[in-house]
C-alpha cells in the first residue's frame, strides 16, 4: 500500500501493482522529486505524461498538487488496472486518464488525438511535465527512443522531464532538443532532470 504524499489528495491510500515486474517509488524519493518540481513551478494547471506509470502514482501525486491533466501509460495489464482502480478511488477520472499502451507507441501516435478531447490545456496543448520510471532492465537504447519520441512534438518550451533510473545505470542518451540540468541521487535510485534546448532550433 502505498500514499498521496501532498496536495487535495494527501495522505490518501492507493494500491500498487503485486509481483516483481513493477517497482514503485519509494515515498522518501516521490517526497523530493515533488519538492523539486514545485520549487521549479510546473505543477500547477501542467499537462502531465506518466510514463511507464505503474500504480499510476507519480501521475496522480501531480494531480493531488495541482496539475490539470495527467495522462498515465503503461503497457502491463496488471499496472494498467491497478492504476484505474486507484483513479477511480481518489475521484480523480475528471482529470487523469490511464491508457494501456507502450509508450514508445503511444508517444509515436502523436499529441494531436489528446489534444482533440476537448479538454482546455494550457500552454497550446503541450506537455509542462513529463515523469517516466522506466522499469531497471529497460535498455538504453529503447530508453533513448522514448525520450526522442517525446522531444518530438510534445514539449512545450518551458517543460520539464525527469526519468528514474537507477544509481548504478548510466545517465540517460538525450535527444537533440532536450538537455540535462540537474541530477539528484538518492540511495539506490537517481533523478535526471532535463529541459527543452532552444539552442538546437534550426
Amino acid at each position: 500500500m502505498m500514499r498521496i504524499i501532498a496536495g487535495a489528495h494527501g495522505g490518501r491510500r492507493i494500491e500498487a501493482p503485486r509481483g516483481a515486474d513493477t517497482r514503485p517509488t519509494s515515498d522518501r524519493v516521490r517526497e523530493a522529486l515533488f519538492a523539486a518540481l514545485e520549487h521549479e513551478g510546473v505543477l500547477r494547471d501542467a499537462w502531465v505524461l506518466d510514463l511507464f506509470a505503474g500504480s499510476g502514482a507519480l501521475g496522480l501525486e501531480a494531480a493531488s498538487r495541482g496539475a490539470r491533466r495527467v495522462d498515465c501509460v503503461d503497457q502491463a495489464a496488471p499496472a494498467a488496472r491497478v492504476a484505474q482502480q486507484n483513479v477511480r478511488a481518489l475521484g480523480v477520472g475528471g482529470a487523469v486518464s490511464v491508457h494501456r499502451r507502450g509508450v514508445q507507441a503511444f508517444l509515436e501516435a502523436g499529441r494531436a488525438p489528446l489534444v482533440g478531447e476537448g479538454t482546455d490545456l494550457p500552454d497550446g496543448g503541450r506537455v509542462v511535465l513529463a515523469l517516466l520510471d522506466p522499469p531497471y532492465p529497460l535498455g538504453e537504447e529503447e530508453l533513448a527512443g522514448v525520450l526522442r519520441a517525446l522531444a518530438e512534438d510534445w514539449l512545450a518550451p518551458a517543460a520539464v522531464v525527469v526519468v528514474e533510473r537507477s544509481s548504478r545505470s548510466p545517465e540517460p542518451t538525450w535527444p537533440a532538443g532536450l538537455r540535462r540540468f540537474r541530477r539528484r541521487d538518492h540511495g539506490e535510485t537517481t533523478l535526471w532532470f532535463a529541459e527543452p534546448d532552444d539552442t538546437m532550433e534550426a
